[in-house]
């Protein structure tokens, strides 16, 4: 049996996970849901030298790529899988990037790095935006009275429904190494993506406010710090992927009808999208 190992078993890889078994492989992995502790180096080397594949959707942390620079040396001849961010790209102005653009030029340069260490052992890196699904969207913070919008003209960013990721994630073990940028087809504002929130719900979406007018968390902030459009274009060409939820609509409308919409509603208060640090 083919066996796969995830390094950081969260909300993302654990659905990967699931799809992978789904193929035929086997999974061990670490993390809060994982099967084996991090530190547990032993078991950990093991699981490894019996693996095919390896997949880490681990951020970075203040001393560089915690996977890579404890068990770099035992990823070799393994094919693997990287997790990164679209924000390596820094800010474009709203144009448009593709795998050719530069990286290293934004405000996470660990994860930029992280990134080129990834790809320089020949790993796919799998480019993701702000990340969405069921029990992580607009839709729970417009209920808890978290939304926001924000009065920022030209400001677009690019998402991308959880399932989506998981299906690129399953075709890539089989595809040549290199960067794939993974991202819906309708790059938008987030306002954009609140009221449609409101609309399913039945609610009046938050007032429009200025950025200085809310009280965002330094990250959150920081999510509107850059404005550019993702193109997905590679990854439908070479992994023959095409997004399940094309826009944030279809996506939605998905978690709508999968939550539990007897949750109390709130009055409306934040912080953006779950970026790819925060799998």
């Amino acid at each position: 049996m083919k066996r796969l190992f995830i390094f950081g078993l969260g909300y993302t890889a654990a659905r990967i996970a699931a799809a992978a078994q789904t193929e035929g492989w086997e999974v061990v992995s670490t993390g809060r849901h994982g099967t084996l502790s991090f530190d547990d180096d032993g078991s950990v080397r093991i699981a490894l030298a019996d693996s095919d594949q390896v997949l880490s959707s681990v951020p970075p942390g203040v001393d560089g790529d915690p996977v890579l620079e404890r068990y770099g040396p035992a990823l070799a001849g393994k094919g693997l899988t990287y997790l990164s961010a679209t924000g390596v790209y820094g800010d474009t102005g709203g144009a448009w990037v593709d795998e050719t653009a530069p990286t290293g030029t934004g405000r996470r340069t660990a994860r930029a790095e992280a990134d080129a260490a990834w790809l320089a052992r020949g790993a796919r890196v799998l480019r993701l935006p702000g990340i969405y699904g069921p029990g992580r969207s607009a839709l729970e913070r417009v209920r808890e009275g978290r939304a926001h919008r924000i009065a920022l003209p030209g400001q677009v960013f690019s998402r991308i429904h959880v399932d989506d990721i998981v299906s690129a994630a399953v075709a890539v073990l089989e595809a040549p190494p290199g960067a794939y940028n993974l991202a819906d087809d309708l790059p938008c504002s987030q306002n954009a993506v609140i009221e449609e929130a409101c609309r399913l719900l039945g609610l009046e979406p938050p007032p429009l406010q200025s950025l200085d007018a809310v009280d965002l968390s330094p990250m959150a902030r920081a999510f509107y710090a850059e404005n550019r459009r993702i193109a997905n274009g590679k990854a439908k060409r070479v992994l023959g992927w095409q997004p399940r939820y094309p826009t944030f609509r279809e996506g939605l409308s998905a978690c709508f009808g999968e939550s539990a919409i007897s949750r109390p509603i709130i009055a409306n208060t934040a912080p953006p999208p779950a970026s790819a640090d925060q799998r």
